[in-house]
């Protein structure tokens, strides 16, 4: 969740593969996180479609980004569990 918008667990995960994977495009030249926006990816998932319309595109997808790589279960990271730790 970024805001009032709600996405599919797997389909952030997909995003955040998608945003680790094109990353460095040159090794001499490493792309800022915060200036990439993954809307010109063919297998970007269909649910971030809308996202690519907004001009915080870029920020709406790092933040998304940063919240898939908890190292917390997927059970833990649901709002609704208590008592993972």
């Amino acid at each position: 969740q970024d805001g009032d918008l709600k996405f599919p667990l797997e389909s952030v995960k997909k995003l955040k593969e998608l945003m680790d994977g094109n990353r460095h495009i040159n090794p001499r030249m490493v792309v800022p996180m915060a200036s990439y926006s993954p809307c010109q990816e063919k297998h970007l998932p269909e649910e971030f479609w809308p996202v690519c319309k907004r001009e915080d595109a870029p920020m709406i997808f790092r933040r998304l980004s940063l919240a898939a790589e908890d190292d917390l279960c997927e059970i833990c990271a649901n709002a609704a569990c208590a008592g993972c730790f």
